[in-house]
């Protein structure tokens, strides 16, 4: 019932106590995969690289950013939705057993996936695409105007219809319970908060103008992306535009 004080019990529950730690051994062959991929999306389009400007005043970014709720109809460039990926979760540095990101991880386990709803952005087609990290390139898996269903998901908050881009965060629970077995709960949602600042970050530098939802109708947003609930679920979502009065 929606009484039981299910996040007590949570919070209480996966506490980590001294001399009680879960005994768990790391089964390495059944490790699940750090990346997800489509091999058989409609159409794979290869993102711009990153332009990453050298003149941004990060103190200036960092004390600027504020949620912005209203969004003008000037579309997003291709090169400006590269720069919002590649600082969400972008591969910053290459080792052969792993590739570090633009955020941190629990156990550099990198649960988290991207799924950008397009809804206005220069020569790209409206859709559903998931972000092809390892190649940073978008998947698009729905062709189509979707800016009413992820509003009606996102507790029908207008931002989310107005936005230029809707990214969808998942969780894909394996990748963190894998080493983590409960508490990885606790990890996911540190992560994507991880994903979220940086969203933030990322489209002040740009002039642009992002917010984030936590408030989601979680299943509705999983049959928009096909996925199950179970293995992987829609926990989080950032919405970004041109804000109306473009400096």
């Amino acid at each position: 019932s929606m009484s039981e004080k299910y996040g007590d019990n949570f919070q209480n529950k996966s506490k980590y106590e001294r001399g009680n730690l879960p005994k768990h051994h790391l089964d390495w062959q059944r490790k699940p995969s750090s990346y997800k991929v489509y091999d058989n999306s409609i159409e794979v389009i290869q993102l711009p690289k990153p332009r990453l400007k050298k003149n941004i005043d990060f103190w200036k970014v960092i004390i600027n950013r504020y949620s912005t709720r209203k969004f003008s109809s000037v579309p997003l460039e291709p090169s400006e939705l590269s720069d919002l990926l590649y600082g969400m979760s972008g591969i910053t540095r290459n080792f052969p057993q792993f590739q570090f990101r633009t955020v941190p991880s629990a156990g550099g386990l990198y649960p988290i996936e991207i799924y950008p709803i397009i809804n206005n952005v220069e020569t790209y087609n409206q859709g559903v695409y998931h972000y092809n990290i390892k190649d940073h390139s978008l998947e698009l898996l729905k062709s189509g105007d979707f800016r009413r269903e992820i509003m009606k998901a996102c507790l029908d908050q207008k931002i989310a219809y107005n936005s230029a881009v809707n990214f969808t965060w998942t969780a894909i629970l394996p990748r963190s319970k894998w080493k983590y077995l409960q508490r990885a709960y606790r990890y996911i949602y540190l992560d994507a908060g991880h994903i979220g600042q940086n969203l933030y970050l990322v489209a002040e530098a740009l002039g642009l103008g992002a917010c984030t939802i936590g408030a989601i109708y979680d299943e509705e947003l999983n049959r928009l992306l096909d996925i199950d609930g179970e293995e992987e679920t829609s926990i989080y979502v950032g919405v970004v535009g041109n804000r109306i009065n473009k400096d």
